[in-house]
């Protein structure tokens, strides 16, 4: 839809919608962002799954990229209290028949991020990398997270663009995933926040994500749209 029917939709569903709801719709809206997103690579706990996603949702992160290579993605949804439907979710399932065409899932989801302009770090163990926050925030940045176990792939290091590590103090070789991701995100989001960089959706982005809330919010909601829609058609 052009944004002139966007906006429409949104003034047709709202009535629908509290005054409460509109107003946290409207203040989530507000701190949203595709500067800075999320990969994750076969992780597959549903309670890590589910932390992960609220945390995302928490931290304004509207997209979060999921490969699943050996596992499925299948979060509890009482962990998750709702979060991803207020998210982006895009999957690439690594299977036989795409990855002989198009590659692995972790490869197409690299390409798809770089396509969108992201600089892509990989949190890792590894000895030669940087702390994270020393990455630049200038560029849309994607951070790429690992199965529970054995953290990202050989092919996720290799097709990073950086390696970066949380500094750790203790004995425990490594945080739990889903509180890797919440340390990770709560110190970017903090310096991007604090930035002059232009991090917030555009006005564009900002309506279409409305739409596509109050349609989550309103019972049956894309039933509701869809009868509208005919509607102005007629």
């Amino acid at each position: 839809m052009d944004r002139e029917r966007t906006q429409q939709a949104i003034d047709y569903l709202a009535q629908f919608v509290t005054a409460q709801r509109q107003r946290r719709i409207e203040e989530a809206l507000r701190w949203r962002t595709r500067h800075l997103t999320v990969m994750l690579e076969d992780v597959y706990q549903p309670h890590n799954a589910s932390a992960v996603l609220r945390t995302c949702e928490i931290f304004g992160v509207q997209d979060v990229h999921i490969v699943e290579r050996a596992n499925k993605f299948r979060p509890n949804r009482d962990i998750a209290l709702g979060a991803p439907q207020w998210l982006t979710l895009h999957r690439y399932r690594d299977d036989e028949a795409r990855r002989g065409a198009e590659g692995s899932g972790t490869r197409r989801g690299f390409r798809a991020l770089r396509r969108k302009g992201y600089h892509i770090a990989a949190l890792t163990l590894e000895e030669d990398s940087a702390p994270l926050a020393s990455l630049s925030l200038e560029q849309p940045l994607a951070l790429c997270f690992g199965t529970e176990e054995e953290g990202l792939s050989a092919e996720a290091h290799d097709l990073a663009d950086s390696l970066v590590h949380l500094p750790m103090y203790g004995f425990t070789q490594s945080f739990n995933i889903s509180v890797t991701v919440a340390l990770a995100l709560q110190t970017l989001i903090r310096q991007l926040h604090n930035s002059d960089v232009d991090w917030r959706l555009s006005q564009e982005a900002q309506l279409e994500l409305k739409l596509e809330w109050l349609v989550q919010t309103v019972p049956r909601g894309d039933i509701v749209l869809k009868n509208y829609l005919a509607q102005q058609e007629t």
